[in-house]
C-alpha cells in the first residue's frame, strides 16, 4: 500500500463484539493506536450500530473461506481469505490481504499473529451470519431494502487481484506509492463525474451492507442480474437516482433526453471531453479541466511527483508519459499525452499506466469519456504473440477489407498489437462492480488512433484465479453438451487469444474514426447502437481471425477449437446478464453476444437441442457446437457486420439486433437461469509494498 497499514478507526468497527478469546494459540499482541483514517473516495457514514452483548470465543474454522468473504463485503470490511493454502479449513494470519478502494484501512496481523482488529471483525462476521440486521427492529419496507441490498452483494463473489511487490527497489515502491494515491484521485473525480459523490450522507449510518453496496456500485443502484431492475434496491431509501455531472440535471428528467441532444446536431454537444451546461435554456459546453479543475489539478501534481522521482534511465518512455499527462490534466489537450503513452511499449517498460478519460459506456447516452486509470506489469509472455501476428497484421486488415467490399478499402495499419499485462489495481470508470475489462484497445480519438499508433493490451491475470476457472467450467457444463465441451480447457490461453484478436479487430476494418459522408458511426448510428455495433464488429473479428491464423499455420487447430469454445461460454455469460439497463440502454456486450449467438444458431454452427443433457449429466437442454461450420458462419457475420459498419446502415443494425435481442431465436431465459446459479466476480485488490 501507499502506507503502512492501520488498524480500523473505533467509529468502523463499532457494534463489534469488545469481548472475545483470539483465534492466535498465543494471546494477541497489541494492535496500535487509533490513527486517523485516511480520506475516503467517496465518504461513507461511520457506523453507529450499538455495542452487541459479550460473544463467546471465536473459532476462526468456524467460516469457511466463502463464507468469510462474503460477510466481510456485507459488513464493508477491508478483508480477504486468499486461500486456504494449509488446508486446514480455518484462516491463517498468512492468508490475509487487506483491501485497496474501501473507506478505512486495517492492520490484519502483526507477521505471525492475529490483531486486536481481526479478532473483533470475525466475531461480528459471526454475528452476521445468523443476524445480518443486527437485531435491529425495522419498519417492513426499511427490512425489505435491506434484504435485497445483501442479495445484490451475494451475487457477486469477490475475486482478489494480489501483488506483492516488496521487491521493488526504493524508487519503484515511492512511484508505485504516488500511483496508489493517483488511484484514489482518480475515483473522486469518476465519482463527481457520476454524479454519486453527493448522495453518499443519504446511507444510513448503521447500515454497513448499503456503504459496502455503495462503493462497490458506485453509487446506490443494484446491479447484478437478479436485483438490478428492482426499483426497491438501493443503498439508500427512496432510491434516489444519481444526476450524471456531464449532462444538465434538468434534460435528465426525460427518459429520452440523448436522442433530444443527438436530434440538436450540434457536435460539440457530444465531444467526448467536455461536459454540457445549461442557462436559460440554452446549451453551452465546458472542458474538463475547467469543470474539474480542483480534481484535476490535483491528479497532474501527483503525476508531475511521481515522474520527478524516476530517475532510472531505462523508465525514461514512463517518465514521459507521466509529465505529458499531467500537462493534458491541466489543458484537457489530450494529444500530449497519447503520444507519450504511444511510445511507451513492453519493450522499454515494464509498467503498463493508462490514465485519462476515455471510454463512454459509463454514461446514458455514451458520448462522454469517464475518468479511469489502469496500472499494471508487463506480462512478456504477449512478445510470443507480438512476434507471430506484427508481420501478418496489413494482410489481416487486406483480408478483412476484401471481405466487406466497397465502400470500404484496405487501408495502412501500423497499430501495435495487444502487450499481456498483469492488473495491479484499475481506478475509476475501470473498477466495475462485477466483471473487468480484459481487454483495451486506446486512445479512441486524435491523431494517435488516426495514425494507427493506439496501443492495445490483454489482461492477462484475471479470471485466472482458481475460484474462477472452477464456476466457469460449472457454468459451461450446466449449458453445453459433453461431446462439445471436449475441447473445452481450464487454460487462460484460447480466451487471451480471443482477447488479443477482438482488440486488434478495433483498428481493423471501419473503426470509431471511420466516417460516412462526412459522419462517425455515432453521429450515424447514435452512441448506444454505435458502440454496440464497435463491440459486435470486434468481438466477431476476434472469432474470424482464429480460421485467418489457422490457415497460415500460426495457431493448431486444436487451439482454435478451444478458442471458439471460450468465446461461446463468454458469450453466455453476457446474455445471462439482459439486454438493457433497467432505463433500457443497450448493454452492448450483452447484445453482441445475442446476436452472435443467434446467427450461429441460424447458420447450424450451433444448435440447440431440449432434450440432450447438459455436460454435468444434470440439466437438460443444451447447446451442441459444430466447430468444423464455425468458421463459414463467422465469415457471413463478419460481412454483414463489416458492411453495416461500412455503410453507416443504421435500419439494418437494428433489424439484425432487434431479431436476436428482442426475439426467441436464443434461449435467454434458459441461459440466464444456469449462469446465475453461481455469482460473479467482484474484483477486489490488494498490494504488498
Amino acid at each position: 500500500m501507499n502506507r503502512p497499514l492501520r488498524p480500523l478507526a473505533p467509529l468502523a468497527l463499532a457494534g463489534i463484539v469488545a469481548g472475545f478469546v483470539a483465534c492466535n494459540p498465543e494471546p494477541p499482541a497489541v494492535a496500535p493506536p487509533p490513527a486517523t483514517p485516511p480520506t475516503p473516495v467517496m465518504p461513507l457514514p461511520s457506523s453507529s450500530v450499538a455495542p452487541a452483548p459479550t460473544a463467546a470465543a471465536p473459532n476462526c474454522g468456524q467460516l469457511d473461506r466463502a463464507t468469510f468473504n462474503r460477510a466481510a463485503v456485507r459488513l464493508n470490511l477491508p478483508l480477504y481469505w486468499a486461500s486456504d493454502a494449509n488446508k486446514n479449513g480455518s484462516v491463517d494470519p498468512d492468508e490475509l490481504r487487506s483491501l485497496l478502494f474501501y473507506p478505512n484501512e486495517a492492520h490484519w496481523t502483526d507477521g505471525q499473529r492475529f490483531t486486536t482488529a481481526f479478532e473483533q471483525a470475525y466475531a461480528k462476521m459471526l454475528q452476521s451470519i445468523s443476524d445480518p440486521f443486527g437485531g435491529m427492529k425495522l419498519d417492513p419496507s426499511e427490512l425489505k431494502r435491506r434484504q435485497l441490498v445483501l442479495d445484490d452483494l451475494d451475487q457477486g463473489s469477490a475475486t482478489l487481484v494480489y501483488n506483492d511487490l516488496r521487491k521493488l527497489s526504493d524508487e519503484e515502491k515511492a512511484f508505485v506509492r504516488h500511483m496508489l494515491t493517483a488511484s484514489k484521485l482518480i475515483d473522486a473525480l469518476f465519482a463527481k463525474q457520476s454524479g454519486i459523490d453527493t448522495l453518499a450522507s443519504k446511507i444510513p449510518a448503521d447500515d454497513l451492507a448499503s456503504q459496502s453496496l455503495f462503493r462497490r456500485n458506485w453509487g446506490p443502484k443494484c446491479i447484478a442480474p437478479k436485483t438490478e431492475k428492482n426499483p426497491d434496491c438501493s443503498a439508500i431509501p427512496g432510491a434516489p437516482k444519481p444526476i450524471c455531472d456531464v449532462w444538465p440535471a434538468r434534460l435528465q428528467t426525460d427518459a429520452r433526453f440523448c436522442e433530444s441532444i443527438e436530434k440538436r446536431r450540434i457536435k460539440p454537444l457530444i465531444e467526448p471531453f467536455n461536459v454540457v451546461r445549461e442557462d436559460g435554456g440554452n446549451l453551452s459546453t465546458v472542458k474538463y479541466s475547467e469543470a474539474y479543475k480542483p480534481q484535476m489539478n490535483a491528479i497532474s501534481a501527483e503525476l508531475k511527483a511521481a515522474a520527478a522521482g524516476i530517475k532510472d534511465a531505462k523508465e525514461a518512455p514512463l517518465k514521459a508519459y507521466l509529465e505529458a499527462a499531467a500537462k493534458s490534466f491541466e489543458t484537457n489537450d489530450w494529444n500530449g499525452a497519447d503520444e507519450a503513452w504511444a511510445s511507451m511499449t513492453a519493450q522499454n517498460s515494464k509498467w503498463y499506466l493508462r490514465i485519462a478519460p476515455d471510454e463512454v459506456y459509463w454514461e446514458p447516452c455514451s458520448h462522454k469519456a469517464g475518468f479511469h486509470m489502469t496500472f499494471a506489469l508487463i506480462n512478456t509472455a504477449s512478445l510470443r504473440w507480438q512476434e507471430k501476428l506484427t508481420p501478418v497484421q496489413q494482410a489481416m486488415e487486406k483480408a478483412l477489407a476484401e471481405l466487406i467490399g466497397k465502400p470500404y478499402g484496405e487501408r495502412k495499419v501500423t497499430f501495435h498489437l495487444p502487450d499481456f499485462i498483469d492488473i495491479v489495481l484499475n481506478a475509476g470508470d475501470d473498477r466495475d462492480p462485477m466483471g473487468a475489462t480484459i481487454g483495451q484497445s486506446l486512445p479512441n480519438w486524435g491523431p494517435v488512433v488516426k495514425a494507427g499508433r493506439g496501443r492495445t493490451v490483454a489482461m492477462s491475470n484475471l479470471y485466472t484465479d482458481p475460484d474462477s476457472m472452477r464456476i466457469r467450467r460449472s457454468q459451461a457444463d450446466s449449458l453445453i453438451a459433453r461431446e462439445s465441451l471436449g475441447v473445452y480447457v481450464d487454460d487462460p490461453t484460447p480466451g487471451l487469444l480471443g482477447t488479443i484478436l477482438h482488440e486488434a479487430t478495433h483498428n481493423l476494418g471501419p473503426a470509431h474514426e471511420y466516417k460516412v459522408k462526412g459522419k462517425t458511426d455515432d453521429e450515424l448510428f447514435g452512441g448506444p447502437l454505435a458502440s454496440t455495433f464497435e463491440e459486435l464488429k470486434a468481438q466477431t473479428g476476434g472469432l474470424w481471425y482464429v480460421d485467418f491464423l489457422l490457415k497460415k499455420g500460426l495457431i493448431s487447430a486444436e487451439l482454435a477449437k478451444q478458442s471458439y469454445a471460450d468465446s461461446f461460454v463468454w458469450a453466455m455469460g453476457h446474455i445471462s446478464r439482459g439486454m438493457v439497463t433497467d432505463s433500457g440502454q443497450r448493454k452492448p456486450y450483452s447484445q453482441l453476444a445475442a446476436i452472435q449467438v443467434g446467427f450461429l444458431l441460424d447458420e447450424g454452427a450451433v444448435s440447440w437441442d431440449p432434450k440432450m443433457k447438459a455436460g454435468n449429466g444434470t440439466d437438460e437442454g443444451a447447446f451442441v457446437l459444430n466447430y468444423d461450420k464455425m468458421p463459414a458462419a463467422i465469415d457471413k457475420l463478419m460481412k454483414i457486420v463489416g458492411r453495416i459498419k461500412a455503410t453507416g446502415d443504421r435500419n439494418e443494425a437494428e433489424s439484425l439486433a432487434k431479431k436476436y435481442v428482442e426475439g426467441d431465436r436464443v434461449p435467454h431465459k434458459i441461459i440466464t437461469e444456469r449462469m446465475l446459479r453461481y455469482p460473479k466476480a467482484s474484483f477486489v485488490y490488494a498490494v504488498d509494498l
